[in-house]
C-alpha cells in the first residue's frame, strides 16, 4: 500500500448543533504522532510538490521522489502522495508517476 507506507490519514468527523457535519483529515506521521494534536514548537515548514517516475510501480515512483530530494533539501519531515498517474504510449502504461508533496523546515 504505497500511501500507508509513507503516512497515514485518518478521518475524524463532528456533529455541530445546526446539524451541519464536517469531516476534518488528521495526518499521522510514520512514528504514529497525530500531527493534528502535536505541540509545536513555533517552527515553520515549507510543502513542495515534487514528481517521480518508474517503468515499475508507483511506490517506487514515490520512493525515487523522496530519495532524490532528500539530497537537496534538509530535515524532510512527512511526504504525502497527492496524486497517482500513468504515463501511457501505444496504448500500453510505460511510466507509473507519483505527485509527491513534501514538508521540510523551512530556515530561511
Amino acid at each position: 500500500m504505497i500511501g500507508g507506507s509513507l503516512m497515514r490519514r485518518r478521518v475524524t468527523a463532528y456533529s455541530h448543533r445546526n446539524g451541519v457535519s464536517s469531516i476534518q483529515p488528521h495526518f499521522i506521521h510514520p512514528g504514529g504522532t497525530d500531527m493534528a494534536t502535536k505541540k509545536s514548537s513555533s517552527t515553520v515548514y515549507r510543502v513542495t510538490e515534487i514528481i517521480g517516475t518508474s517503468p515499475v510501480s508507483w511506490e517506487e515512483a514515490a520512493r525515487t521522489a523522496v530519495e532524490t530530494a532528500s539530497k537537496t533539501l534538509r530535515d524532510l519531515r512527512v511526504a504525502e502522495i497527492v496524486k497517482l498517474d500513468l504515463k501511457v504510449e501505444n496504448g500500453k502504461a510505460v511510466a507509473f508517476r507519483a505527485r509527491v508533496a513534501l514538508s521540510f523546515k523551512y530556515e530561511g
